[in-house]
């Protein structure tokens, strides 16, 4: 799921320690630009536990004989900033629906159907036009159905728009992806296809320290570095049927947070020594915002934008029928490790 408080600002909490005097001054962090995600999952947990929710790690479960119904919600983030910056609205309606039905590819739950709540200050036929063609481009690349939505007028409530979805799931019980990673499991990561919706108010603010989002982009095809920032979220569903095959025990998809969600495998050591490309917009927003590699890799996908653990025989019989690679083991203790920098 994405960062809940990349959806709004989070108290910053400076820390005045003796690590901290010793950094950078221009070091950006994700707290730094607004987003302390320690403070988002204390807030996140009492949530959950006022309304003892009854969920998986990325869906909510109802058991129904057989299967489980699954739901999962999530919106866009700060990445619509980027949009309004740039007018362009056309691709956060894919990342809507990439941030839910992901989720659910990750419990091994087969997405049906999806709805969405557009919550806007003032109606905007061309705003809404392009967020709707996004919504309808995701939902086929998923394979699901848009069974409409909530489009509300709350000039006194939100300033500018938010974007959010709930996405519906069925699977057999037996499908579900809920044993936990095991010491001498592989790890097999597929690549993300960017930034995704995700650590946007750290990219932003490293950002446009020195440029504006219509600056000529200096790296891929995109034309400006706001395009670059925009691109949307990748969508996992087609590899549900290889992964259910290769007997996946259970799998993580990377979002606020960066690569720690790796430990939502299980309580063990996560080692990664083999780790995807670093996609060249990380590159960018590192050396924009003087950014540590600790904090990059805590905060971004850094290219991993899915996750599974399984068995080293089933993960190299899954990577010669998918795009996915095996970057690191499973090994006794606790931690995530990436080449030697402890998350």
């Amino acid at each position: 799921m994405s960062d809940p408080s990349d959806n709004k600002a989070a108290s910053n909490t400076n820390r005045d320690t003796a690590s901290d005097r010793n950094k950078d001054p221009d070091e950006l962090t994700y707290a730094a630009a607004g987003v302390d995600i320690e403070a988002s999952e204390a807030a996140t947990a009492a949530l959950i536990d006022a309304v003892g929710e009854s969920a998986g790690d990325y869906a909510g479960l109802i058991d129904i004989g057989d299967r489980y119904l699954a739901l999962a919600t999530d919106g866009v983030g700060t990445k619509l900033l980027v949009a309004a910056a740039i007018d362009d609205y056309s691709t956060i309606g894919i990342d809507c629906v990439a941030m839910n039905v992901n989720d659910l590819v990750a419990a091994g739950v087969q997405p049906v159907a999806f709805v969405d709540y557009l919550a806007i200050d003032d109606p905007d036929e061309n705003l809404t036009e392009q967020i709707g063609v996004g919504l309808d481009v995701g939902a086929d690349i998923a394979g699901i159905t848009l069974i409409g939505g909530e489009t509300a007028i709350l000039p006194e409530v939100v300033d500018g728009f938010d974007l959010a979805g709930t996405c519906a799931g069925l699977t057999p019980k037996n499908e579900l992806f809920q044993q936990t990673a095991q010491p001498g499991d592989a790890l097999v990561g597929f690549a993300s296809s960017g930034i995704h919706s995700n650590g946007l108010t750290l990219a932003r603010t490293a950002i446009t320290r020195e440029h504006e989002y219509t600056t000529s982009c200096p790296f891929g095809e995109y034309e400006t570095l706001g395009a670059a920032l925009l691109e949307p979220t990748q969508i996992y569903t087609d590899l549900l049927d290889p992964m259910r095959a290769h007997d996946v025990r259970t799998a993580a998809h990377i979002t606020g947070g960066g690569l720690r969600n790796i430990e939502r495998l299980g309580s063990h050591r996560y080692t990664i020594d083999n780790p995807l490309q670093i996609h060249p917009i990380f590159e960018f927003v590192q050396s924009a915002g003087s950014i540590s590699d600790e904090e990059m890799y805590r905060t971004f996908n850094m290219g991993i934008g899915l996750v599974c653990a399984m068995s080293v025989e089933n993960a190299e019989m899954l990577t010669e029928t998918t795009d996915g690679e095996i970057i690191g083991q499973v090994e006794t203790g606790d931690g995530v490790t990436i080449r030697g920098i402890e998350l």
